[in-house]
């Protein structure tokens, strides 16, 4: 039934009741649920071919999913940072426009403006308006 030209994925006690929970919980992440469905068939000594087609995706997921399985164990199935601009919005700056809003009031005014608060932090009105729409 196993394809001996693949590593084996053998599974232990305390990894087969971790992903058993994953697949099955309902508030897993539904990748992550799917994942650990992968890993679960393939430690049962099944083909990527075989396991594929039980699972539902292709044989390249599988593949994909079974080498960051025996690379990195259950690390190696959680989401990778993805590809992007790095944020230019530090976590101090996100405070304090938070800070601002809450405790401060602008000279003359009762409330801040999303323009007149980023010209005061030094940050863009739409910046501002993302975090006031985040907290």
């Amino acid at each position: 039934m196993g394809d001996n030209r693949l590593q084996p994925l053998e599974l232990d006690k305390d990894e087969t009741e971790i992903l058993r929970g994953w697949a099955t919980r309902r508030s897993t992440a539904q990748g992550l649920a799917l994942r650990a469905r992968i890993v679960l068939e393939c430690g049962e000594g099944r083909s990527n071919i075989a396991v594929a087609a039980r699972v539902g995706v292709g044989r390249t997921t599988v593949t994909k999913w079974r080498t960051r399985f025996l690379r990195r164990r259950l690390d190696g199935l959680c989401d990778e940072p993805r590809p992007g601009v790095p944020r230019t919005i530090t976590d101090a700056k996100v405070e304090e426009v938070v800070v601002r809003t809450l405790e401060e009031a602008p000279e003359g005014s009762t409330h801040w403006s999303k323009r007149e608060l980023a010209k005061t932090v030094g940050i863009s009105p739409t910046s501002v308006h993302r975090i006031w729409r985040a907290f």
